[in-house]
C-alpha cells in the first residue's frame, strides 16, 4: 500500500516509467502508445494516474496527445528539467478531492452567514463568467472570484487564503495542458449552471443544499477530467466498428 506521500507522487513515478520506455527505444518516435486502459493494466495503476502521467510527458514534449486518435511519441529525450520543475506535486484528482472536503464545509457555513451584499458579489462573478466562457484565462479568473467569494462570506482569512491557494495550484503549464484537452465553452457553461445552484442554496440559507451543490460541482469537475483521451480505438478499428450493422434497438 502506498503511503500518502508515495500516492501523491505516483503519477510522477508512472511518468518516469513511460519516459524510460521511450528512452530505451521500447516506444519509438512516431509510435502510438498502448491504449490508456492497457497502460494502466501494464503498470498496475489507475487510468486517471496514467492520464496524469501522460500530461507530464506532453508538457515535457515527449508525447503528443491527439484527442480521438491516441498518444504518440514525438521525440526520444526530454529537455533538461530542473529539480524544481520535476518536484512532484498534487495531481488534479487529489486536488479536487481536497477542494471538495474543504469547500463543501465552507459553502455550508456561508449559507448561514450570507447577506445581500455577499450574494451580489457572487452574482457579479457569475455574470462575468457567463460572458467569457470562450476565454480560458478570463473565465478562470471569474471562477476563482466566485469560490473565494464564498470563503469571504465566512469571514475567515485563513479559509480565504487556502481557497485561493488551492485554486491557484491549477495555474501551471501542467494543469493548463490538461485543461486544454478537457475544458471549453461547453464544459464552462455546465460549470456555470453548477455554480448557480451553489449560489441559490447559499442565498436561500440552505446549508445542506449549499454543501450538496458544491460537492456536485466538484464531482462533475472531476468527471470532466476523467474522460479518456479517445485512444481506445485506432482509426481502422473505429471505422470497422461504425460499419457493423446495428443489433436490436438503437442505443441512446
Amino acid at each position: 500500500m502506498f503511503s500518502p506521500v508515495e500516492s501523491r507522487r505516483l503519477y510522477r513515478q508512472v511518468a518516469d516509467q513511460i519516459r524510460l520506455m521511450i528512452a530505451s527505444g521500447e516506444l519509438a518516435v512516431g509510435q502510438r502508445l498502448p491504449a490508456e486502459r492497457d497502460l494502466a493494466e501494464q503498470l498496475s495503476v489507475s487510468r486517471p494516474t496514467v492520464r496524469e502521467a501522460l500530461i507530464v510527458l506532453e508538457v515535457e514534449g515527449l508525447v503528443n496527445i491527439r484527442m480521438g486518435s491516441g498518444i504518440y511519441v514525438v521525440r526520444q529525450h526530454a529537455a533538461t528539467v530542473t529539480g524544481a520543475e520535476r518536484e512532484p506535486v498534487e495531481g488534479p484528482f487529489e486536488l479536487l478531492q481536497a477542494r471538495a472536503i474543504i469547500e463543501c464545509a465552507i459553502a455550508e457555513e456561508a449559507a448561514g452567514r450570507a447577506k445581500l451584499d455577499d450574494i451580489a458579489l457572487l452574482d457579479e462573478a457569475l455574470t462575468r463568467m457567463g460572458g467569457v466562457v470562450n476565454d480560458a484565462i478570463a473565465v478562470l479568473d471569474a471562477d476563482r472570484a466566485f469560490h473565494t467569494g464564498i470563503a469571504a462570506i465566512v469571514g475567515n482569512a485563513t479559509l480565504i487564503r487556502v481557497t485561493g491557494e488551492m485554486f491557484d495550484m491549477r495555474m501551471t503549464p501542467y494543469f493548463a495542458r490538461l485543461a486544454s484537452h478537457f475544458e471549453g465553452p461547453t464544459t464552462w457553461r455546465s460549470a456555470l449552471d453548477e455554480h448557480r445552484a451553489i449560489r441559490d442554496a447559499i442565498a436561500a440559507g440552505d446549508a445542506a443544499g449549499a454543501k450538496a451543490a458544491m460537492r456536485a460541482h466538484l464531482t462533475m469537475s472531476q468527471k470532466r477530467f476523467s474522460e479518456s483521451f479517445g485512444e481506445e480505438f485506432s482509426g481502422e478499428e473505429e471505422r470497422g466498428r461504425n460499419k457493423r450493422p446495428p443489433k436490436g434497438t438503437a442505443k441512446t
